[in-house]
């Protein structure tokens, strides 16, 4: 791995454990019955798995999903409850890596295809995982909590367009099928 490369993977781990562990907090708080404060943040780790896709394949965005996912379970644990730390961590694994596989499927489609279709199939994935095991049999209103944080992560996954593209333009993509996995 070249020294572009092991930065990039450096700085995704990075975003990556702070968005996951920001949102692993802020999930403990509801703004209403229908959405916790995760739902605005926790978007942002697809984003980061899609622009390390896009520049440095889907090889190394796996490893910033899994050293990203060893980060943010252990700091998880350490500043949120072991439960919701634990359930992040399985929908968090689960979701990225399926981001990944279908974001490098269509990395040849338009620009727009691959990041949202990977967005929404993952935050559907993430958020039916997260809040089945972090929150069922709690007495909490953890389905309202689901429907309304993948309204959410949704939305965000259309805004987040915009940056994706953006930065696009400074990230140099890979060329499709540079690796295998």
């Amino acid at each position: 791995m070249n020294d572009t490369s092991l930065r990039g993977v450096a700085l995704g781990v990075i975003a990556m454990a702070v968005v996951v562990t920001a949102s692993n907090i802020l999930v403990q708080y509801p703004v209403n019955d229908w959405i916790t404060w995760g739902a605005f943040t926790y978007p942002l780790a697809f984003l980061v798995t899609d622009l390390t896709n896009r520049a440095l394949g889907p090889d190394r965005a796996r490893k910033v999903v899994y050293a990203g996912f060893a980060l943010a379970v252990i700091l998880s644990i350490l500043l949120a409850d072991a439960r919701i730390a634990l359930a992040s961590g399985t929908a968090f694994l689960v979701a990225q890596l399926l981001d990944v596989t279908i974001f490098d499927r269509l990395r040849r489609a338009p620009w727009w295809q691959a990041p949202l279709a990977s967005s929404t199939l993952g935050s559907a994935t993430d958020t039916a995982l997260f809040f089945s095991l972090a929150f069922a049999g709690t007495g909490l209103p953890w389905i309202t909590w689901a429907v309304g944080d993948l309204g959410v992560k949704l939305a965000m996954a259309l805004a987040l367009l915009i940056p994706f593209r953006a930065l696009m333009t400074l990230i140099p993509a890979v060329r499709p099928r540079e690796s295998s996995a």
